[in-house]
């Protein structure tokens, strides 16, 4: 038997069936996979990061709002000072930084008052299209609706919705109030610290109840921020009416603060 298989030609042999070439399908190497893993997160991760642009902005209004004051304290005067500070402290370049960024942050708060008023327009107007459409009259037997005024009252809004949409007055809102958060309060403690250092006590009276109203309607005014991104119109309202009420007071207070600021020209010397 044996011998026999060895006297097989050749060609019996190669006859013989052949299996079909296996293709080879796609490996992807578990190198491939982490770094596609790892690409997800970093998308995630980015999504989850507050805009760049924002920061952005935020981080150069407090930057140039800061640089206004450079000019002040590196005057040759300033340097000056005697060693301990002392006469730096109570001069009169550093009791005008008070009312000088105040001043700043009064105009701010219209432009921020502007901003939030503008992006509170942009979110009412989907509600009046939506009231708007509901006026149009039927459509008649065929399917077609007869043109009314009410057309063109829907064709402006779109279009203004969409000018005002580009312009993100949400999130220059965001920032613009931030900014009179942090430096409104920073300053605000700020001033009466000054006048204990230069008079050796505070003196009560409007201003400073004024300010100490104003800070407090910051707080109460940003701590209704969150409940507003969750659409609560109560908080909304409340932001408001504490923001109306905050300028109100910033624009009395001018006056008392310009009667301080000529007390503090009066008698403190530069720096």
């Amino acid at each position: 038997m044996t011998m026999a298989l060895i006297a097989q030609p050749a060609s019996a042999l190669s006859a013989r069936p052949t299996l079909p070439p296996v293709s080879r399908l796609p490996v992807r190497s578990c190198s491939s996979r982490a770094a596609s893993s790892h690409t997800g997160g970093k998308n995630l991760v980015a999504a989850a990061r507050p805009p760049a642009d924002s920061l952005r902005q935020t981080a150069t209004q407090l930057t140039g709002v800061a640089g206004l004051l450079v000019p002040l304290l590196l005057s040759d005067p300033a340097f000056a000072a005697t060693p301990d500070g002392e006469h730096l402290t109570k001069g009169t370049l550093v009791s005008l930084i008070h009312p000088a960024i105040m001043d700043i942050l009064f105009l701010s708060t219209l432009w921020t008052g502007y901003l939030g008023w503008q992006w509170r327009r942009t979110r009412t107007i989907p509600e009046e299209l939506k009231q708007l459409k509901k006026e149009l009259p039927e459509k008649d037997a065929e399917g077609n609706r007869p043109v009314s005024k009410v057309d063109g009252r829907i064709a402006a809004l779109e279009e203004q919705r969409k000018l005002m949409s580009k312009k993100e007055y949400k999130g220059r809102h965001h920032n613009w109030g931030g900014l009179l958060m942090g430096l409104g309060t920073a300053t605000a403690v700020a001033g009466p610290v000054n006048t204990y250092i230069r008079a050796g006590k505070l003196f009560p009276g409007p201003h400073l109840y004024a300010g100490a109203a104003i800070v407090t309607l910051w707080a109460g005014a940003g701590a209704m921020v969150p409940l507003m991104a969750k659409g609560n119109n109560t908080a909304r309202t409340v932001h408001i009416a504490f923001n109306i009420t905050n300028l109100a007071l910033f624009a009395w207070q001018i006056p008392t603060g310009l009667e301080i600021v000529g007390k503090v020209l009066q008698f403190t010397s530069l720096p």
